[in-house]
C-alpha cells in the first residue's frame, strides 16, 4: 500500500489490490464448486446430500471465519499509522482465537448435527450422504481457521498476489482428491459426494502448510516476526478483535445462511429440485466472488487511507468500488442468461434437473446487481471500521424482509420453490439502498471528527 495522488493511480493500485483477491476467491470457492459439481456427477442423491451438507457448513464457516477479518482492518490501521511493531501480536492472538473458534465448531457440532438432519424431511440416503460430508470436512477445520487470519495479515499489507498463487498451488490438490475419492479411482476407495468432504480437508491443511512457510521464510511477512515469540492468550486483544469481527461475522452469516435455510425449506420438495437449486445457488455464489473481492480490496484500500487521515481518498475508492462492481455485475448477468443451458449442463445429465436448474438461473440474474452494490459497501464500511449499524442491516434485510416474503411467495402463490428466491432478491436490494445511505453518513461524520 501506498499514498495516491490522482485517480488513475487509484484505479491502478485498486486494479492491483483486487485482481489477486478475486483469483483467490474464485479459487477458494472452486474447491466448493467442484464439490457440487463432481457429486452431481455421482448422482441427484449425492448432490442433494452435498447440498444439505454445504447449507449447513457454509454459513457457520463464513460467519464464523468473517470475526477474523478483523485482522484485516486492524492491521491496515497499523500500517497506515506507522505502527508496524503492534503487527505480529494482534496476528499471533488471532491464530489463538482461530484455535478456539474452530475446537468450539466440532464441540457443539458433535452435539447438534444429529438432531438438526432429523428435523429435516429428507430421504435416508440423502441424510447419511450430508452428515459423513460434514464429519469428513470436519478434519480440516482447524487449518482453514488458522489459515484464514494468515491470509488477512498478508491482504492487509496489500500483498493479495500471495494469497493468490497459495491458492492456486491448492487447487491441483483438490481437484484431484475429489476425482479420486468421489468416484474411486486409482485404488482409492469410492465414497460419491461423502468424498469431497474428504478432499476439501485435505487441501485445507495442504494450504495452511502453505502459508506457515511463507510467513516464516518470506519477505516481507518475515520482517514482522509473527513467530519468533509466542505470547500468552491476552483476552484484551481478543476483545478489540471480536468487537470488529463479530458485527462482521454475523452480518455476513446474516446474508449466507438465508441462502442455506432456503435450502433448508426446500427439503419439502423432491430431491430433483433441491438438486437444481443447490446448483443454481452454487453458481451464483460463483459470480459473488466479483463483488465480495472488491468488498475485501475496499476494507485494505480504505482502512489504509482512514488509518493515515486520508479521507477524500478514502471516500473516492469507494465509489471506484460500487462503479466497478455494478459494471461486473450487469456482463455477469448478460452471460448468465446467454449460456443458461451451458451452465445447467455442467452440473447434470438428468433431464428434470437440467430443465430446474435453467430456471433457477434466470432468477439468480436479480441477485446481480443488488450484491453489486451491497457487497463494496460493506468492505468499504469495514475500512472505516464501522461495523454494528451494518449488522442490524443485514439482519433486517435478509430475515425480516427477505426470507419471509420468499416464503410466502413459494407456499401462497404460483411462484412455488422460485418464490424464495424473488424473496431474497427483494432483502438485497432493500439492503443496497440501505447500505449505501450508511456510507454516505460514515464519511461525513469522520470526516467531521478529524476536521
Amino acid at each position: 500500500m501506498y499514498p495516491t495522488n490522482s485517480l488513475k493511480e487509484k484505479i491502478k493500485l485498486l486494479i492491483v489490490i483486487l485482481y489477486p483477491i478475486l483469483i483467490t476467491q474464485v479459487g477458494l470457492y472452486s474447491m466448493n464448486f467442484v464439490d457440487t459439481l463432481m457429486s452431481g456427477r455421482a448422482g441427484a442423491n449425492d448432490l442433494a446430500g452435498v447440498a444439505i451438507g454445504s447449507s449447513l457448513w457454509v454459513p457457520v464457516f463464513t460467519g464464523l471465519s468473517g470475526i477474523l477479518l478483523a485482522i484485516t482492518p486492524i492491521v491496515s490501521h497499523y500500517i497506515g499509522a506507522k505502527q508496524e511493531d503492534r503487527v505480529s501480536f494482534s496476528v499471533l492472538q488471532g491464530i489463538y482465537l482461530s484455535i478456539a473458534l474452530s475446537l468450539s465448531i466440532l464441540v457443539v457440532g458433535s452435539f447438534i448435527l444429529d438432531p438438526i438432519l432429523n428435523t429435516m424431511d429428507l430421504q435416508d440416503n440423502v441424510a447419511q450422504i450430508a452428515k459423513e460430508y460434514l464429519i469428513g470436512l470436519s478434519f480440516g477445520i482447524v487449518p482453514l481457521f488458522i489459515y484464514s487470519v494468515l491470509r488477512s495479515f498478508f491482504d492487509a499489507l496489500g500483498q493479495t498476489r500471495t494469497t493468490m498463487l497459495v491458492t492456486l498451488t491448492s487447487l491441483p490438490i483438490n481437484v484431484f482428491f475429489n476425482y479420486v475419492l468421489i468416484f474411486g479411482k486409482w485404488g482409492f476407495p469410492k465414497l460419491g459426494g461423502v468424498g469431497a468432504g474428504y478432499a476439501s480437508a485435505i487441501t485445507y491443511w495442504f494450504i495452511l502448510l502453505i502459508a506457515l512457510l511463507v510467513v516464516i521464510k518470506v519477505r516481507p511477512f518475515s520482517a514482522y516476526g509473527v513467530f519468533k515469540r509466542f505470547y500468552p492468550v491476552s483476552f484484551s486483544i481478543w476483545k478489540e478483535q471480536l468487537k470488529i469481527g463479530v458485527p462482521i461475522g454475523f452480518s455476513i452469516f446474516f446474508e449466507v445462511s438465508i441462502f442455506a435455510a432456503v435450502t433448508l425449506l426446500m427439503s419439502t420438495y423432491s430431491t430433483e429440485t433441491i438438486a437444481a437449486h443447490q446448483a443454481a445457488i452454487n453458481f451464483a455464489s460463483l459470480l459473488y466472488m466479483i463483488p465480495l473481492s472488491i468488498s475485501m480490496a475496499l476494507t485494505i484500500a480504505i482502512g489504509f487511507e482512514v488509518g493515515a487521515r486520508r479521507l477524500q481518498d478514502a471516500k473516492h475508492y469507494s465509489y471506484m468500488g460500487i462503479a466497478f462492481a455494478v459494471g461486473m455485475a450487469l456482463f455477469s448477468a448478460l452471460c448468465l442468461f446467454l449460456f443458461n443451458d451451458a451452465v445447467a449442463s455442467w452440473y447434470t445429465s438428468n433431464e428434470d434437473v437440467f430443465d430446474l436448474i435453467k430456471v433457477f438461473l434466470i432468477y439468480a440474474i436479480f441477485f446481480q446487481l443488488s450484491d453489486a452494490v451491497a457487497a463494496p459497501i460493506q468492505g468499504a464500511l469495514r475500512g472505516y471500521k464501522d461495523v454494528n449499524v451494518t449488522l442490524v442491516m443485514s439482519l433486517i434485510s435478509y430475515w425480516v424482509i427477505g426470507l419471509p416474503s420468499g416464503f410466502i411467495l413459494a407456499k401462497y402463490t404460483a411462484f412455488g420453490p422460485y418464490g424464495y428466491w424473488v424473496g431474497l432478491s427483494t432483502g438485497l436490494f432493500f439492503a443496497a439502498i440501505t447500505l449505501f445511505l450508511r456510507l454516505r453518513y460514515v464519511q461525513q461524520s469522520t470526516r467531521t471528527v478529524y476536521e
